[in-house]
């Protein structure tokens, strides 16, 4: 059994847990920036095809107490790298810390590089070299007030760098944030789903993917690479039954119950052509109509959708005039809906003026942002105007 650690966007670790526990995962335990899980080398390999909110996959491969930065060196120089990786492969040391006393990090990783060459320099007489920008191995270390742990990361590029997506509107979401936020408005393939705010079409895509079965890694019809073929004991066999049972999975593409709408025609063009990219476009409704025009597609569904705050709309007097208006829409035209609103503007929640059946704290990048919930029903749940 491996020790693994698979970080995701703040707020998306109780999700990105189930989905574990789902693949196999045992010994799972969410916290605040990932998850922590146990499993065999398949597990790592099925976790980097199929999950949708890890933003990485790493195995530990020690973890220990320190003090300074010669403790860190000693820990790292007594690791078999030679036995995981080849010393033709470029090399990456990446460091994350919390709390951690000693004062350079560039130097931490600098003595964290060195212990690797010089283990290498001991056991084959060469070293690797380091590539910052594309390496084939990233070595991931994080270090908390006392204690430190090494990763080899079986990832390579982020996961959320998945599929085809090449036209992208002022602000796009990571993938994998936008898979999370579908998961926790708990929506099922077969309900209808609708972005009205659609933008370049993320919410969209991982919409479609998940009713079309299509794991993550598969996304856009295409193997993604992952750094874990990379290393000397990859089993091809095993990787190579995962991927053609996930192939087999892939439902045909027909048209689903996903619409997404803007106002803007370039932001449609953009949704167009990256479903298009992605081999989505015959799934998914796409039509240009300004958001207040729209109206429910079905008797019930979820909606779910990144309003354009801050910077995004460059108007904050157009927002003010916009939140009103919205919770008029939502009940005079989605009754019998659920409505989820993403948003980095905490003053949404007391323009919109509905009353949220739930406030999640979610973090895109470093922004904190909230899932805000809204159940609408016939009747009112208006919140009464004050004078805040």
């Amino acid at each position: 059994m491996e020790n693994y650690f698979a970080p995701c966007p703040r707020g998306l670790s109780g999700v990105l847990a189930a989905e574990l526990g789902l693949l196999g995962a045992s010994t799972v335990a969410a916290q605040e920036a990932g998850v922590a899980f146990e499993g065999d080398k398949a597990l790592g390999y099925m976790a980097n095809l199929h999950s949708r909110m890890a933003s990485r996959v790493l195995q530990r491969v020690t973890h220990f107490p320190y003090a300074n930065e010669q403790h860190l060196y000693d820990a790292a120089a007594m690791l078999a790298w030679p036995s995981w990786f080849d010393v033709a492969r470029t090399i990456k040391v990446e460091i994350n810390a919390h709390r951690c006393p000693l004062k350079s990090l560039d130097f931490i990783t600098l003595r964290v590089k060195d212990a690797v060459c010089d283990k290498f320099r001991e056991q084959v007489g060469s070293r690797p070299s380091v590539d910052a920008r594309e390496p084939d191995i990233r070595i991931h270390v994080f270090l908390d007030a006392t204690h430190a742990s090494l990763y080899l990361d079986l990832s390579g590029e982020p996961l959320f760098k998945r599929g085809v997506r090449d036209h992208t509107g002022e602000a796009p979401l990571k993938k994998n944030l936008a898979a999370g936020i579908i998961k926790l408005s708990g929506w099922q393939p077969g309900e209808a789903f609708l972005d009205p705010m659609c933008g370049s079409g993320t919410f969209l895509i991982e919409a479609a993917e998940m009713a079309l079965d299509v794991a993550p890694g598969l996304s856009g019809g295409k193997l993604r690479e992952f750094a874990f073929t990379k290393l000397k004991n990859f089993d091809q066999h095993i990787w190579e039954a995962q991927v053609a049972e996930a192939r087999q999975r892939v439902k045909p593409g027909v048209l689903l119950p996903i619409f997404g709408t803007d106002k803007y025609g370039y932001a449609i063009t953009d949704a167009r052509e990256n479903l298009t990219a992605n081999g989505l476009i015959d799934c998914v409704h796409l039509k240009q109509v300004s958001l207040l025009e729209v109206s429910a597609p079905a008797t019930s569904g979820v909606l779910v959708t990144n309003p354009p705050y801050g910077e995004r709309l460059g108007d904050t007097t157009d927002l003010a005039e916009l939140y009103p208006k919205l919770g008029d829409w939502l009940k005079q035209k989605f009754a019998g809906w659920r409505a989820y609103f993403f948003t980095g503007d905490p003053q949404l929640a007391k323009g919109v003026r509905l009353s949220a059946s739930k406030r999640t704290p979610l973090f895109n990048g470093k922004i904190e942002c909230r899932l805000f919930e809204y159940k609408i029903i016939a009747g009112s749940n208006r919140k009464p105007v004050t004078g805040e």
